[in-house]
């Protein structure tokens, strides 16, 4: 008896701290808490407004039930170590999160001792595939943002990966959402032009730092089985046509000059659909949620290394002045 009284005596006590704990750190540092086994998320690279964006919706106080409890509980901040576009964010962004109780630690190793899932954010495509080989050895799914690699060879790399641990990912753009989408019927899609910034960075390939945005929106409607692209580019823009299997016709325009917009419009059988605006990260991040959960593909490797040949495609044309170039001529290149 005297046993019992004092284990209900140290229970009150206990709840007593904990509340009082709660009060002193906030709602914020209880929710972030509240994450339980299997839903600890970490972030690798804070050099990107995404992993800020990601923090706040997944640790909100009212976080919406479509993130099945997944909270952020654990960064490794180290992003791109000289695109000065990344690494200039890297403090800010790490102070940003720290507020709502995201531990901070030194290394990826460290990361994955503490998490059960990973969002691979770092705008560096270069060191993605380093990255992902360290968590897919772990065992853990992990999503990586877009690009996800700075070449076509590193994209083959990492879906082999993939295979050999056995743990599927994917990779996409959060335009892949872009208001206007939900009414696409892929089925009756017989063309489409779509359109996004094109900033260059010049340590990736031309359109895989920005204009990757735009592509992805191109194969969310037309899907997969571009044969051939044309290049036309100048200072201020791109424009890639790519011709389907199917004689379809698909084209992207990248823009660096004059106001940065996205959208497009979709050519069906049945009228035109116009895209755009854009409509945020969380439909992409229950998407992200959805396959933590279950392992399912959003988005499929398949279509993920066709986007990356199209752009690598698209780069060939431009060093061959504008020629047309097929798509299966880069993959050979690439899995050399």
């Amino acid at each position: 008896m005297q046993n019992s009284i004092q284990g209900r005596r140290k229970f009150v006590k206990n709840a007593a701290l904990g509340s009082l704990a709660l009060g002193i750190l906030g709602p914020e540092w209880a929710n972030a808490q509240s994450a339980v086994a299997g839903k600890r998320v970490g972030i690798i690279g804070l050099d990107t407004s995404h992993s800020t964006a990601f923090v706040k919706a997944l640790n909100a106080p009212d976080a919406s039930a479509d993130f099945l409890g997944y909270k952020v509980v654990a960064a490794y901040p180290q992003g791109s170590k000289d695109i000065e576009s990344s690494t200039k964010r890297v403090p800010a962004y790490t102070e940003e999160v720290k507020k709502q109780n995201v531990e901070i630690v030194d290394s990826i190793a460290d990361l994955l001792k503490k998490v059960d899932v990973v969002l691979l954010e770092t705008n560096d495509g270069r060191l993605h595939l380093e990255q992902a080989l360290q968590v897919l050895k772990a065992g853990k799914r992990v999503f990586i943002d877009k690009p996800i690699a700075a070449s076509l060879s590193d994209t083959l790399a990492i879906f082999e990966a993939s295979k050999k641990y056995n743990i599927p990912l994917f990779s996409a753009s959060s335009l892949r959402h872009i208001k206007g989408v939900e009414k696409v019927d892929k089925s009756i899609v017989v063309g489409a032009d779509t359109f996004s910034p094109a900033v260059l960075e010049k340590t990736h390939p031309d359109l895989f730092w920005y204009g990757i945005h735009g592509v992805e929106t191109l194969y969310t409607v037309m899907g997969t089985g571009c044969k051939q692209v044309v290049r036309v580019n100048n200072e201020g823009t791109d424009i890639v046509i790519g011709t389907w299997a199917d004689g379809r016709v698909g084209t992207f325009r990248g823009t660096r000059t004059g106001k940065h917009d996205y959208g497009g419009t979709v050519y069906t059988k049945n009228g035109n659909i116009v895209l755009g605006p854009y409509g945020g990260y969380e439909p992409l991040l229950k998407d992200i949620v959805n396959y933590f959960e279950t392992g399912n593909l959003p988005v499929s490797p398949e279509e993920t290394i066709e986007i990356f040949a199209f752009m690598e495609a698209a780069d060939e044309s431009k060093r061959q002045g504008g020629a047309v170039v097929t798509l299966e001529s880069v993959m050979k290149k690439a899995r050399k």
